[in-house]
């Protein structure tokens, strides 16, 4: 690992590293992502919970977004079929099937199979930033499949919402 330097000030003190394959790169590379505040919209997902997208990965069937539940309430009990990589933001979640709290700068690792249902008793809510693989299928309180999600339902989800909003369609989610 380098050494933390000061930061440059400028585009043009960035190092140029000497790359064989920059041409490659330069030619079917994709650029970098940054999503700023006002580059997704937040999706009501009920009356107290929201999401807002991050990032979808068609090739890899994986998606980020943040989930917000504005108050104490639930996520449906789901299993993964595959990981799920997460970081507390706000307020506190926990899982009914586990004894841990998440709190903001808590790490979360899911692996695939496990099913778990997802609470918040905090009374401001929770954020949380989720980075999922696979598909997510959920289940209702007599354990019957309800639905499966995964990075093509989000990305209908997003576009319903913007059209229906007059919101543009921020392609650069896609990456």
């Amino acid at each position: 690992m380098g050494s933390l330097n000061s930061p440059p000030s400028a585009a043009s003190e960035i190092v140029d590293i000497r790359d064989p394959l920059k041409g490659v790169l330069e030619r079917f590379g994709r650029p970098g992502l940054f999503v700023g505040e006002t580059d997704s919209p937040w999706i009501p997902r009920g009356p107290n919970a929201a999401i807002r997208n991050m990032a979808f990965d068609v090739r890899n069937n994986a998606y980020v977004n943040i989930l917000w539940i504005k108050g104490p309430g639930a996520i449906g009990t789901h299993k993964h079929r595959g990981q799920v990589w997460g970081v507390g933001l706000e307020g506190t979640f926990r899982y009914l099937e586990y004894d841990w709290v998440c709190k903001p700068g808590d790490f979360v690792w899911e692996p695939p199979g496990q099913a778990h249902t997802l609470v918040t008793d905090d009374p401001n809510g929770m954020k949380t930033i989720m980075w999922m693989q696979g598909a997510n299928e959920y289940y209702d309180q007599k354990g019957d499949w309800v639905e499966t999600v995964d990075v093509f339902f989000f990305i209908d989800l997003y576009v319903k919402h913007c059209e229906a909003n007059n919101l543009p369609i921020n392609e650069a989610l896609w990456i």
